[in-house]
């Protein structure tokens, strides 16, 4: 393995002329499309290998493949932040200003998921007629702060890689949703997949305390960098996660623990391994 054409090769990749509007949507739509790919991918492999997925209905089978999808995204995302946070000497030295040509591309490839996202959840919400006002706040203020990057590009990315790090649970997630549908709630895995679920919140609630420092240490440069009205949906979104969002959802998640429930059908509870809302003697004859 030759360490040095490696290293060119993912050079390569991100060396893209960012200060271009041209490059920065072409990236944005690369990230919707990547990700919409993933979304279509699942659900083609649920379909195939999943007998208990055949049964869901079509609103189950959106945020199954949602969940997937977003664990993924996840993957990337935790790479990018905790690269930003412990090793890259550039963010380490200033958190403000900093960027980076990698950093660039990962956040314009995470606009685009964002989008994708927000097309699916909303679109959902109005075919389906149902409404979480705690996803809408969270997917509004996911994208509303990247797209910021878009339009101002003097902003720095440290702060915006460590909203990219707060996905961090969203593996654990996919994994309980998953496991919970298809009639194994009930399971020593699943338990101890939900309590690294719970260990992972409670680190995005520790991560937003960080978050608030860098803001809090600069303020003024902070303030300066991202412009006022960037600052302020910043601002708002780190506020209300931090204080409604994430506290919110540690105590779900450990609700959860003790009486398996799924998040996205809040009413119906998680019982003799199975899901209420789906046929439990179904589930009990095809398991995945």
């Amino acid at each position: 393995m030759n360490l040095a054409n490696d290293g060119a090769m993912f050079s390569a990749i991100y060396d893209w002329d960012y200060v271009l509007w041209e490059v920065r949507l072409k990236l944005v739509a690369a990230g919707f499309f990547i990700y919409l790919g993933v979304f279509l991918l699942a659900h083609w492999l649920s379909s195939w290998i999943s007998a208990s997925y055949c049964t869901l209905s079509a609103k189950q089978k959106i945020f199954w493949n949602m969940d997937i999808t977003r664990g993924l995204f996840a993957v990337q995302s935790c790479g990018a932040g905790l690269w930003a946070l412990l090793i890259d000497p550039v963010f380490q030295a200033d958190q403000v200003y900093a960027q980076k040509k990698w950093s660039w591309f990962h956040c314009l490839i995470a606009t685009g998921y964002f989008l994708f996202e927000n097309v699916v959840f909303h679109v959902s919400n109005i075919v389906f007629r149902i409404f979480d006002v705690f996803l809408v706040v969270h997917h509004l203020f996911a994208f509303g702060g990247l797209l910021g990057l878009i339009i101002n590009i003097k902003s720095g990315h440290y702060l915006p890689l460590m909203g990219l790090l707060l996905e961090m649970n969203n593996p654990s997630y996919c994994i309980s949703c998953i496991l919970a549908r298809i009639g194994y709630a009930h399971t020593l895995f699943w338990k101890a997949n939900q309590w690294v679920l719970i260990h992972m919140q409670h680190c995005r609630m520790v991560l937003s305390y960080h978050m608030w420092w860098v803001c809090i240490s600069h303020w003024n440069d902070v303030v300066e960098n991202l412009g006022l009205p960037y600052f302020i949906v910043f601002f708002m979104g780190l506020s209300t996660l931090t204080l409604i969002l994430n506290p919110y959802w540690i105590f779900k998640a450990t609700q959860r623990l003790f009486g398996p429930v799924d998040r996205k059908f809040p009413n119906t509870a998680v019982k003799n391994a199975s899901c209420e809302n789906l046929n439990s003697d179904t589930f009990q004859k095809k398991r995945i």
